[in-house]
């Protein structure tokens, strides 16, 4: 479904909600972490999506087994190089992997800078090794409360150099965006991109707030934003990015189906929306399910579908300049 001379991008997948359920098994073993089962028919249905979760707090639980699991830095470092090996896999030429530092690094109290460290090393030799380009995108995990979230950020912006840019994740409701404006105030300063969970499932005004006072370029789903017309304007006239997960959104519930997912409507409206796979590790899926998905279960059209996978280069937070270079491989 996917057009082979186009650079094709995977831009809004969690490097935390992608661990390998092989991985998480084997991790488990070595770290006597307890687990409700210990062979994988058993143990998968906890670990990935089924049938539809009742609500995204149901699919973010799954994720907490898969940083669970993270004992010591050189595990993290081994879940961050299978991630560069499994974009790789799925034929994306550009890829951003996000993460939190302190949910990784919570389980087993691990140093956040370490795990910054320990991810960046295992992304950079998983990229070497498999000809990819992959930058990094640091989350700040809003449910952790203002204080944690600077620290989470002091992290982050101790290895600037490798990271892209910032995203607010978590309970968008309970801890709305307002709390975090001196958070990407910082990260603004520090010349880093801007992308916000948004809209998944809080309400435009969680939206509008991400816009106007954290500085957001790019939104993550955004499934709301089709409540409020202006909103649908403002997005489209000030070139924001959508990052779509259809999957991701079906699985958590927030969408009824694949049909009704407003990824059409964004694209109708002019709208630069891509696609893309948020936590492999719990949806079982891959970029060229996301396109076939796209097709046969949303409607989009061929030309639709190009335009997507354009849009997904034209989002990126890299440089014109790499750009470039992404399409001279193409050539």
């Amino acid at each position: 479904m996917t057009n082979n001379s186009l650079i094709l991008t995977d831009l809004h997948r969690h490097l935390d909600g992608s661990v390998r359920p092989q991985t998480v098994l084997e991790l488990a073993q070595q770290f006597n972490v307890a687990l409700p089962a210990y062979d994988m028919p058993t143990l998968r249905p906890y670990l990935q999506v089924i049938d539809r979760c009742p609500s995204v707090e149901a699919l973010l639980a799954k994720l907490d087994y898969q940083v669970a699991v993270l004992g010591d830095l050189d595990a993290v470092r081994r879940v961050a190089y299978e991630n560069a090996v499994d974009v790789a896999a799925n034929g994306v030429d550009y890829g951003e992997l996000r993460f939190s530092p302190a949910y990784m690094a919570g389980p087993h109290k691990l140093p956040m800078q370490g795990v910054v460290e320990a991810v960046i090393d295992g992304v950079q030799a998983g990229a070497r090794d498999n000809d990819i380009m992959i930058n990094l995108i640091g989350i700040l995990c809003r449910g952790d409360g203002q204080q944690a979230c600077h620290s989470e950020l002091d992290a982050i912006l101790s290895q600037r150099d490798h990271f892209v840019a910032c995203d607010l994740a978590g309970d968008e409701e309970g801890f709305p965006g307002d709390l975090f404006v001196e958070h990407f105030k910082r990260v603004r300063n520090a010349d880093l991109g801007v992308t916000i969970h948004a809209g998944e499932p809080g309400p435009t005004s969680s939206i509008w707030q991400a816009l106007n006072e954290l500085g957001a370029t790019r939104l993550g789903h955004a499934t709301r934003a089709p409540e409020d017309p202006k909103l649908l304007d403002f997005i489209r006239d000030n070139n924001i990015g959508i990052e779509s997960c259809p999957t991701s959104n079906v699985h958590a519930n927030t969408v009824a189906d694949y049909n009704v997912h407003p990824l059409k409507q964004f694209l109708g409206h002019g709208i630069i929306a891509s696609l893309n796979t948020d936590d492999p590790g719990v949806s079982a899926n891959s970029i060229p399910f996301e396109y076939q998905m796209a097709k046969e279960g949303i409607g989009l059209s061929d030309a639709q579908l190009i335009q997507v996978q354009k849009n997904g280069l034209q989002m990126a937070f890299i440089s014109n300049c790499d750009r470039k270079a992404l399409q001279a491989k193409k050539q």
